[in-house]
Formats: structure tokens, sequence, C-alpha cells
């Protein structure tokens, strides 16, 4: 079988989560540099330690739980969805009140994390159930629309809710990742303060880290598993042709209700994670544009697969730094002047008010556009580009460097 990776003589070999040897070490070796990430040692990356860009890798991490449930909606289902973001504050908002404190005009009861994760998830997924039937009814662009609609009545429900949600532009306090038994006052795992494991000085944005990252693991596991399920190859039927798949004896509505309900319990966990990691929300930010991002992060990593909902979260989420970084060196070699790359900057960033470019690095009106919208021009740009050459998105340009090198030299 070492010659023969592909060769699989039983379903059970073939439906494996890591079917091959090479996978699982390439597996194992990924998820042992997760792991020694915050503590510094990798040769070249120990600016990966710092707590801001542990803070970042955190958000791909809480994206990539969400991600990974439109995964299971879109990519396993075939259903267009635009109202991830609805979901997610549904989520957000029920941890809010089960595990956040009680205000002088917001609801809490002080719940610990081991009730108000699951629930956030549970409630989520059970109003995705409930509207499931309705927008199962209509397909396409069609069933966009219909979710495009529940982004717009989530804003207006969290801001005419302020007992909820603390109102439009102030938000509310989110529980912390803190672990009780019940509601006594020192948690016996507490992810917010800095610590000591195993004598290893270890920060809260590193013990953060790598409880996020336990959650994503348990979100792909389980993700896979659904795929292997009768349950998940019915997504898959439906989704290659789902008339073909009724008349097989697939339950199409039934199906789609579950894949509805899976998908909204999983952006459930995003929000209340979210909300516990962050620490303060404000109901404006569960916006359409969230949604997009959940959107750009499958087109951009391959819908269809797991591996692309995290090459996806982990692109998107990073983007904006690797500009704001990229565009600050430029804007330094446009400055001195000098350098290889002092032509490009100078036509690439705007360092005055009488210098034109593309992006500006100055506060306020200047001309050139700022890193936000630099940022959304190229999300655009993005996914023009890869639905157009690149439909399987990084997870395609994966495949076709992986091909080349398997069959190198015969690569024609």
């Amino acid at each position: 079988m070492r010659t023969r990776p592909r060769l699989y003589v039983s379903y059970s070999s073939e439906m494996a989560l890591l079917p091959t040897w090479t996978q699982k070490i390439a597996a194992l070796a990924f998820l042992a540099f997760l792991v020694i990430v915050p503590f510094g040692v990798i040769p070249g990356l120990g600016f990966l330690s710092d707590n801001d860009w542990l803070k970042l890798l955190s958000r791909v991490a809480i994206f990539a739980i969400g991600a990974l449930g439109l995964h299971i909606l879109s990519g396993l289902a075939g259903q267009v969805s635009l109202g991830q973001a609805f979901f997610v504050g549904i989520g957000a908002y029920t941890a809010a009140v089960l595990g956040g404190e009680v205000g002088k005009s917001t609801w809490g009861l002080g719940l610990p994390i081991w009730i108000w994760l699951p629930a956030a998830g549970i409630v989520a997924a059970l109003v995705g159930a409930l509207i499931a039937p309705t927008a199962v009814r209509v397909r396409g662009i069609y069933l966009a629309i219909v979710t495009l609609g529940l982004v717009f009545f989530g804003e207006w429900i969290f801001r005419s809710t302020p007992f909820i949600t603390g109102g439009a532009q102030a938000g509310r306090e989110f529980p912390s990742l803190q672990f009780r038994f019940w509601k006594e006052e020192v948690p016996f795992l507490d992810f917010t303060t800095d610590g000591s494991w195993f004598g290893i000085s270890v920060t809260s944005e590193a013990k953060t880290y790598l409880l996020l990252l336990i959650f994503v693991i348990m979100a792909v596991i389980i993700t896979k598993n659904i795929q292997r399920t009768r349950t998940g190859r019915a997504f898959m039927a439906i989704r290659d042709r789902d008339i073909a798949a009724e008349v097989m004896g697939v339950a199409e509505a039934k199906n789609k209700l579950i894949a509805f309900a899976l998908s909204s319990g999983f952006a459930g966990l995003t929000g209340a994670i979210l909300g516990a990691f962050v620490g303060r929300l404000v109901p404006e930010g569960f916006s359409l544009f969230m949604s997009i991002q959940f959107v750009a992060i499958l087109l951009i990593g391959g819908i269809g697969t797991v591996s692309g909902a995290l090459l996806g979260s982990a692109f998107v989420i990073l983007l904006p730094r690797i500009v704001q970084d990229f565009t600050g060196f430029l804007a330094s070699v446009a400055e001195s002047g000098s350098g290889f790359f002092s032509w490009f900057a100078g036509i690439f960033v705007s360092t005055g008010i009488d210098d034109p470019g593309i992006v500006s690095t100055l506060p306020g009106t200047s001309p050139g556009l700022n890193i936000g919208q630099f940022n959304l021009f190229l999300y655009g740009l993005l996914l023009i580009g890869f639905l157009i050459f690149e439909p399987l998105g990084l997870y395609g340009i994966w495949i076709r460097v992986r091909n080349y090198w398997k069959s190198w030299p015969f690569t024609y």
C-alpha cells in the first residue's frame, strides 16, 4: 500500500478522517506547529507569539467555526446563504443573557460557560430550524435574498432590544472565558489572566488562543464526521442534483432543514465565543459585511472542503493586518526615496496631501483609499479573481501544486 496510497480495500479505510499516512503525519506536524506558536520558539516566526498576532490568530479560529457551519449549508448541501451574521448575533446575545451579569438596563443570569456556550449553539440552531421551512422553499438567488433579509431584520431586532443587546452604539459586556462549576467567586480555569503552566509563563492571549484551537479541532472533527454520515451524503446528493436525489429517496426538505439548523448552530457558537473574546459588541457589528466575510472565506478558501474553510479563514482575517504592515513598509520606502521598491511605493502609497497614490497613510481626508476602503476593494477583487480563474480557491491552488510535484518530472 505504500506505493499505492489511494488504493483502498474497504469502505472504512476510504472513509477515514485521514486515510493516508502522509495526511496523518502532515496533520500531526501542523497541529504541533499550531500548539507551539504562542511560545515563540519557531525560528523566523517568533513574531506570531506577540499578543497582537495571537489575538488575530484567535479571531481566525473563531471565524473558522462559523465558516465550517456555512460549509455544511453551502459547501455540502449547496444552499446559498447570506444570513450567517444573523445567527452569529443570536448566539452572541443568548450567551450574553445566560452568562452575563445583570446590569441596570440589561438582562443577565451569570451562568457558567458550560451552560451558556452550548445554549448559544442550541438556540441559534432552533431559530434556524424554525426559519428553514420557509427558506428552503426557494433556491438559488431567491434563497440568498431571503437570508439577506434575515440580516436586516436581525439588525433591527438587536437595536430595538436594549435590555438584551445594550442598545445601538453602546453594546453590552459579554461573559468571560472562565470555567466555573456554578457561580463561585474564583473560577477553576481562567483564560483571561496571565499565569504559569508547568513552570512556563503563559499570557492570557496565549491561553485564549490554545482554548480556541481546541474548539476549532472539535469543530473540524464534527464537520468531517458529518460528511461521512448518511446525512452528509444526502446533503451532497441534494447539492449535486436535488431532483435526482429526491427521486432516489432522499428527503430533500428534511435534509435541507437539518443543514440549515447545523449551520445556524455553528454560527451561534461563533457568536458566543466572539462576544467572550472581544468582551463588548454592538448590535451594528452583526451586519451584512460579516455575512460577506463568511461567504468570502468559503469562496477564497475553496467551497465544499473543510481545508478550504480553514485556509479561507486565515486568509481573510489576516489579510487586513498584512496589508497594513505592507503599506507601512512601502510608506517608509517612499519617504526615504531609496531602495528597490521606491518606484512602486511612490505609485502605491500616498504620503502627503499633494502626493497621489492608491492607498493613503494619512489620517483624515487625503488622496487615495484608506486601509479599510482598500481592504473592501481587495475583497471584491479577490472574489472576482478566484471565481474566474480558480473556483476551488486556495484549496484548488494547493491541489495544483501538489499534483505538479507528485508527477514531476512528468508534469504534462
